[in-house]
């Protein structure tokens, strides 16, 4: 068996997945689950799907109770705005959180706290006493409250299941995100149309005591980086630092950020299309949020399936680009089932890139500015989505929803091109970060191992 080569930035970042061999569909689907073979993360995915049914519920609850409420696009923009904005103010700071304490501490406390937000809004509205103010000030607590639970949560896949299984974890995690982006809108809109929206809010709460469970039932090691003599802020300019030393994380970040921006934000928007364009409700809203599930599962498992970090930077500009040219498409749409259809590679091309993404810097990142790096892809994902939400409700209010989103997909387009351009230039430091952190001499060894197995 001849030894395989040490790969090129170059292969890595632009080279596309290899077809036939040893990455034959059968192969790979196997692989897509190879997470699964640790207990903590077969603990951790059964308990993420309970919960994010709920969360999903109480997301797509609360836009239409805020819609019913006013009937605004700019206040559904604003509640967006205020429940994501935290995580770009914030997520620097709980990435040096989860950089120095036990992940899985962390974690628990940050969902413990979501609970309890989600029983209080419940509370609110099956009284009848909830206000939009109420949906206000509780979205930002709950955005505060995820700005420390992204870093640690995503930092602690490493922990849980090693470098080797990083991609499928992540690729998992996503899938049941999204999975529960189908399942959560669709008993979403038939409790809304039925029994309104408060008992979303209270099925929520109840679906955090699945993930606290699972993190408590975990064997894990407690161990936490020294806090030794930096302040809070030197160790937020060290990863800022780090970032912006690398041209090719630099520019993943960039494009993350953009997309989030201008793109992302159509899910504010949907409640308006669901009732103004395709002339339904609740449900209507439902199955649209769960079209884009679909999607966004097939995303995530296409990535799972993947083995390695070759040609996770070219999969990201492709992904960029099928998302824009998908949304452009949608937003002229007047028929139910071609926008169901339509939102399918929506949720799909968005989700391979915000995968992929996260893959790569996750597997460039040095173990101790791990949650500072995953952070800064907070900030960019959605800490931009706040922003990109707001705007998207001020000129969705002024030049409808049509025109918002197609601007919106075409400047997603531009920006993958403008991306994918510089590709041919992120050599050196890139392969640099990837030897120091071993990703590219455990992908080798994976490979070697395949190839002694069909020998």
């Amino acid at each position: 068996m001849s030894e395989r080569p040490i790969l090129s930035e170059r292969e890595v970042i632009e080279t596309p997945p290899p077809v036939g061999g040893r990455g034959t569909p059968p192969a790979r689907v196997s692989g897509a689950f190879r997470a699964l073979r640790h207990r903590n993360f077969r603990l951790f995915f059964a308990g993420q799907l309970t919960s994010l049914i709920g969360t999903w519920m109480q997301s797509v609850a609360q836009a239409w109770l805020v819609y019913r409420l006013t009937g605004s696009a700019v206040l559904l923009g604003t509640v967006a705005f205020v429940s994501q904005i935290p995580v770009f103010f914030l997520a620097t700071v709980g990435g040096i959180v989860a950089d120095r304490y036990p992940k899985r501490g962390v974690v628990v406390a940050t969902q413990t706290i979501s609970m309890l937000l989600a029983f209080l809004l419940a509370g609110l509205t099956l009284t009848g006493l909830v206000q939009v103010w109420h949906i206000v000030v509780l979205a930002g607590l709950l955005g505060v409250v995820n700005a420390f639970d992204i870093p640690a949560r995503q930092a602690f896949f490493v922990e849980i299941v090693g470098k080797e299984d990083l991609q499928s974890a992540i690729g998992l995690n996503s899938s049941i995100f999204n999975g529960a982006r189908i399942i959560g809108p669709t008993i979403a809109g038939i409790l809304v149309a039925t029994i309104r929206e408060g008992w979303c809010f209270f099925v929520n709460g109840l679906s955090f005591v699945a993930v606290i469970v699972a993190l408590l039932m975990m064997r894990v090691d407690e161990r936490r980086t020294p806090i030794g003599t930096h302040t809070a802020f030197e160790e937020a300019i060290e990863g800022f630092r780090y970032a912006w030393g690398s041209p090719t994380i630099l520019s993943l970040l960039l494009l993350v950020g953009l997309v989030s921006l201008v793109g992302v934000p159509y899910t504010v928007l949907m409640p308006i299309f669901a009732d103004r364009i395709l002339h339904g409700g609740a449900r209507i809203l439902g199955l649209l949020m769960g079209s884009t599930g679909v999607g966004a599962v097939l995303g995530a498992l296409t990535l799972a399936m993947r083995e390695g970090v070759r040609g996770l930077g070219r999969l990201a500009a492709v992904a960029a680009g099928g998302f824009g040219v998908s949304l452009v498409l949608f937003s002229f749409s007047h028929w139910l089932a071609l926008s169901m259809l339509l939102l399918v590679p929506v949720g799909y091309f968005v989700m391979l890139q915000m995968a992929a993404t996260n893959t790569l810097l996750q597997s460039m990142a040095p173990d101790h500015l791990r949650g500072r790096i995953i952070a800064l892809y907070s900030m960019m994902f959605m800490g931009m989505m706040p922003v990109g939400s707001l705007g998207a409700g001020i000129v969705a209010e002024r030049l409808g929803a049509t025109v918002t989103l197609a601007a919106g997909g075409f400047a997603c387009l531009v920006g993958a091109v403008l991306f994918a351009r510089r590709l041919p230039g992120f050599r050196g430091g890139a392969l640099e970060k990837l030897r120091l952190t071993g990703a590219l001499e455990e992908e080798a060894q994976s490979s070697g191992a395949g190839a002694a197995e069909e020998s």
